[in-house]
This record gives C-alpha cells, sequence and structure tokens, in this order.
C-alpha cells in the first residue's frame, strides 16, 4: 500500500511497529532480519551496512535497551525481540527534507518488582533536535522513577510528562534555541496497555482485524483545542494549515517556550487490557499518516512498513545520484 503511492511526496522520519505473540508466516526474527537484509545490500551496494547486535544487560535497576540492528546510509533502522517472545518490534528512522535529523525514538524493558514493564516512544522534532533527544534522554528514565508508576500508572505519566518538559525549557533557559517535539508512547505494564501522545504523531491497534486508533491528533483546528487555546488568549490562524499563533501547526508539544501557555504538554492517555485478540501497535510520526490510513495495520504491517521504508531510501538515494550526476554534466 505504501510502496505503491508516491513516495517521494512522503516524509516518514520514525516509525515502530509492535507486533504481541509470534510473527506471521511462520517465520523467526532472525528470518525476518534476513529477508530485509539482502534486497537492501542490493539496494546499496556502495553503502556502509552495519549489524549492531548489543543489547545492555538487564537487571532491576537499568532498563534494557533495544539497540538498531541494522544501520543503512546512517540510517537506524532494525527489529527487537523480548526474552519471554511475547513481543516482536520492527522499527526505522531516517531524515526527509530536512538538512538535519530530528526525530528520535526510544524502546526500554525492565523489571520492577518482579512486573514487567515495556516501553516504547517516537519523538517527532521541529525547529531543531534539541527537544527531541531531550526526551530520549529522560523521559522514560523519569518515568519508571516516578513513585507512583506502577500504582498509578496513568497519573504517573501525565505528571511525567508535563514535569519533563519544564524541566527541559529550565535546561535551555539560557539559550536562544525554542525548538520542541511531539511525544507518542506505548507503556506495557504486564498485560495493561497505557498509551500517552501529545503532538501529531499518532499510535494505532490492531485487534481482530480492525484498526483502533488509541491516540487523537493534537491539530489547531480541533474544536476542542481550539477553544483551549483561545480561553488561554492564544489564537489560531490560517497560514497554509491551521496554525497556534500563525506559527506552529499542532496545538500540543514539549518545548516552544514561545507560545507557551497555549501549546501544552499534557497527554492525552488511552489505556486497555491485552489479549488474544490483540495483533499489533504501530507508532508513527505524521509523515505516515499524512498519506497512509489507519488501515495499514490490517496487512503484515512490519514486512510493509520497514521494506517500505527501505524502497523509499532507496529511491531517495536514487534521486541523490542522478542529481550529482547532473550536477558533474
Amino acid at each position: 500500500m505504501v510502496c505503491g503511492g508516491d513516495v517521494r511526496s512522503m516524509v516518514l522520519q520514525l516509525g515502530i511497529a509492535i507486533r504481541f505473540g509470534t510473527f506471521n508466516k511462520g517465520l523467526s526474527l532472525q528470518q525476518h532480519l534476513n529477508c530485509i537484509r539482502i534486497p537492501s545490500i542490493a539496494h546499496f551496494p556502495n553503502r556502509g551496512f552495519k549489524t549492531i547486535t548489543r543489547v545492555m544487560d538487564d537487571n532491576s535497576s537499568m532498563p534494557r535497551v533495544a539497540t538498531p540492528v541494522l544501520d543503512i546510509m546512517g540510517f537506524p533502522s532494525g527489529a527487537w525481540k523480548s526474552e519471554d517472545g511475547r513481543l516482536s518490534c520492527g522499527y526505522s528512522s531516517f531524515r526527509g527534507k530536512r538538512v538535519t535529523m530530528e526525530d528520535f525514538y526510544d524502546i526500554k524493558t525492565s523489571k520492577i518488582d518482579g512486573r514487567l514493564v515495556s516501553l516504547f516512544g517516537i519523538f517527532d522534532g521541529h525547529g531543531g533536535s534539541r527537544a527531541a533527544e531531550y526526551l530520549k534522554e529522560h523521559l522514560f528514565d523519569n518515568l519508571l522513577k516516578h513513585p507512583k508508576f506502577l500504582k498509578d500508572t496513568k497519573s504517573a505519566i501525565s505528571e511525567t510528562y508535563q514535569q519533563t518538559d519544564a524541566d527541559f525549557l529550565d535546561y535551555e533557559k539560557d539559550t536562544f534555541r525554542d525548538d520542541g517535539s511531539t511525544a507518542s508512547t506505548a507503556v506495557l505494564v504486564d498485560n495493561h496497555l497505557y498509551v500517552a501522545n501529545v503532538g501529531d504523531s499518532r499510535t494505532i491497534i490492531s485487534k481482530a482485524g480492525k484498526a483502533i486508533a488509541l491516540s487523537e491528533d493534537h491539530k489547531p483546528n480541533r474544536s476542542d483545542e481550539r477553544k483551549r487555546i483561545e480561553n488561554a488568549g492564544g489564537v489560531v490562524m490560517w497560514a497554509g494549515t491551521w496554525r497556534v499563533g500563525g506559527v506552529l501547526a499542532m496545538s500540543r508539544a514539549f518545548g516552544n517556550r514561545m507560545l507557551k501557555p497555549f501549546v501544552v504538554a499534557e497527554p492525552e492517555i488511552q489505556d486497555q487490557e491485552i489479549d488474544e485478540e490483540t495483533e499489533l501497535l504501530v507508532l508513527a510520526s505524521d509523515g505516515l499518516w499524512d498519506v497512509v490510513p489507519n488501515d495499514i495495520v490490517l496487512f503484515d504491517t512490519l514486512d510493509i512498513v520497514i521494506l517500505c521504508l527501505f524502497r523509499m531510501l532507496f529511491l531517495l538515494s536514487e534521486q541523490k545520484r542522478r542529481r550529482r550526476q547532473l550536477l558533474v554534466s
């Protein structure tokens, strides 16, 4: 579905696809990776190809971190699987049309008081990379340290989001930067899933073959968001698209000091139990959802998303090669 469209207009910065249970078609994680490696080497014969297999040791105080297993053209992509085999995850992150990469992702697992915790997050930066990078470095660590994390997880997530935003603004107070970031996160505590969202990244889940959105994009023209902004003294205006103060095309974000208190980092949170009908969870930035409908999860998303990302990388590489040839000629 993705591959059949005009991928040149698609700017997918990052995404994570999480499968509950085993892969389809009876393939193991390694077999899936082998299926991905073969075309990627053929498409990039002159590019560096690096395999990374290091994973931090797991213990009760140090989260287990998934590191990229594929690194093509400097863009981390790959897969991860939990030790008990319950979760399999594919992820990809690469720079679109911008000069520098502004987006980050984070995947962690940990055990707290004997309970298994898995955390997945994507952070789509704008106006610079520092806000998204700060979230990668601190958001999940702050959440795991919250005293109410296991007792009242929803409150812990909400408080951690807003406190991390305040910490970032304080950290950047002596700089002239005013960058910001979205955050779409999925926190799995045993079999209970919590999805929190700030901004226009999105998380969807596939249950019994149906795509269900677990987050709603924070756009300035959403009636409730517009009312909140205007009640706080802000303004929503059209400047190519609906923007807060004519500047930002989303109504909630981390950072963006100049747009406080209109642009906030208070997350909207949905939670549900993971059962036998739960198949897949997808977190992605707006670069995907602007051109692909939610029901992409009705297909084999792990294969489609990752392989189509490689296809887009290939086409972008071909575009750059042709431009270099034109410049030389």
